[in-house]
């Protein structure tokens, strides 16, 4: 919402919107002056070998959202048939930062989308990507939330590796 006595928005060189604010490591904005976690930069766009290396070290980390941010710049960069495998992956990292969260719903959504998107690729997945393992991991996760709920789940279960 924009008009007099609201606040501006962060905006980049080219005028679109970004939140300047820094972020804890859950990626949720923190107030303008507090020190937050390093971000990664807008632009990133990894080569894919480097975004499953540098999304596995964040994932390692507990980063998840930063995780997704790896991801998600490969995914727009990537060619077209390789696409949904990177949007599933991205989807797989915000599904477990919404568990990180304590957000059942959106985690559950999440990582059944990335499963479905992620699935496609199980047969012959590029760049030693371990499709098949990460599509069961992520269906096994939702079925202990759904059961089970957050609560019962621990930093083993949050744990996977991107590749073979």
């Amino acid at each position: 919402m924009s008009g007099p006595g609201s606040p501006k928005r962060d905006r980049d060189r080219a005028g679109r919107p970004r939140n300047a604010r820094p972020r804890d490591q859950l990626g949720r904005p923190l107030a303008h002056d507090a020190a937050g976690i390093t971000q990664m930069p807008d632009d990133l766009a990894l080569p894919p070998e480097e975004s499953l290396a540098e999304a596995q070290r964040l994932l390692d980390a507990g980063r998840a959202f930063h995780a997704h941010e790896v991801l998600e710049g490969t995914w727009k960069a990537a060619p077209e048939g390789e696409r949904e495998l990177w949007r599933g992956l991205a989807q797989l990292a915000v599904g477990l930062t919404h568990v990180r969260r304590g957000n059942a719903v959106g985690a559950v959504q999440l990582l059944r989308r990335a499963a479905e998107r992620i699935e496609g690729y199980a047969d012959d997945p590029p760049y030693g990507i371990a499709a098949a393992r990460l599509v069961g991991w992520a269906r096994s996760l939702i079925e202990r939330i759904e059961q089970d709920g957050l609560a019962a789940l621990t930093q083993d279960d949050l744990t996977t590796h991107l590749r073979s």
